[in-house]
């Protein structure tokens, strides 16, 4: 059985617009094989060579005088498309990071994010599927999924992936088959066969003229306590 692979992503940036010139500050990654989290993770500050949006700063922390002895994006791009290569990327909202990530690689003259995955899968779709009409930030599906969400006081790339692990987890727990993974649950597998139960003959068991007796008393009992109003003895009239 192949295993699946599993990278779940977050990354914070200066501002909101990639195509206007924002660029990426923190981007955090965790591993996730077969469902169960490997320990496995990617996490790195960015010198986004300008500075933040004041409320950009307020949503993360990181200021620019923190991020200014710290890589370029350049100086870490191999590590981070060797970290994701040839896995499934789950991103919260994926449109915004696969549009800053898609910015940086052009930056430096290699292609598009996805050319280095499996596929992207956005929780944010899925969740906006599952609940309809309702709140799906991250911190909505933590509270509404019972994940616990309490360090989370800033927004932080590798804190937010793991949460987003946890949550996606617990969208995708339901079973879709009766058949029990071997390889997962440590059992053999089991079928469920066909039988043709049309030959089948059950026999009737009648009650006694004692049961009989007891059931009509407590019969009488429930038409005593309803003031005649039992239905069934209405029909039998």
């Amino acid at each position: 059985m192949s295993s699946l692979r599993q990278i779940f992503l977050d990354t914070e940036t200066t501002g909101l617009s990639a195509e206007g010139g924002d660029r990426i500050v923190e981007i955090g990654c965790v591993e996730m094989v077969n469902r169960r989290l490997t320990g496995r993770h990617l996490h790195q500050y960015l010198n986004p060579q300008r500075p933040s949006n004041p409320d950009a700063v307020r949503v993360h922390g990181l200021t620019d005088e923190f991020l200014a002895d710290k890589p370029l994006f350049a100086q870490v791009a191999d590590a981070v498309i060797e970290f994701v290569d040839g896995a499934e990327i789950v991103i919260h909202n994926a449109a915004f990071d696969i549009g800053f990530l898609n910015k940086e690689l052009e930056r430096l003259g290699r292609g598009p994010f996805a050319g280095h995955v499996e596929r992207v899968t956005d929780s944010l779709l899925m969740a906006r599927e599952m609940f309809p009409g309702k709140a799906n930030s991250l911190d909505a599906l933590c509270k509404r999924l019972e994940v616990d969400n309490s360090n989370r006081t800033l927004h932080g790339a590798l804190l937010d992936a793991e949460l987003l692990a946890e949550v996606y987890i617990r969208m995708t727990r339901g079973q879709g088959s009766l058949v029990i993974d071997s390889e997962e649950e440590g059992g053999a597998e089991f079928a469920v066969a066909a039988v043709d139960l049309s030959a089948l003959e059950l026999p009737v068991l009648r009650a006694s003229e004692e049961e009989a007796a007891a059931h009509e008393a407590v019969i009488a009992e429930i038409d005593k306590a309803s003031g005649g109003k039992a239905i069934w003895r209405q029909a039998m009239a």
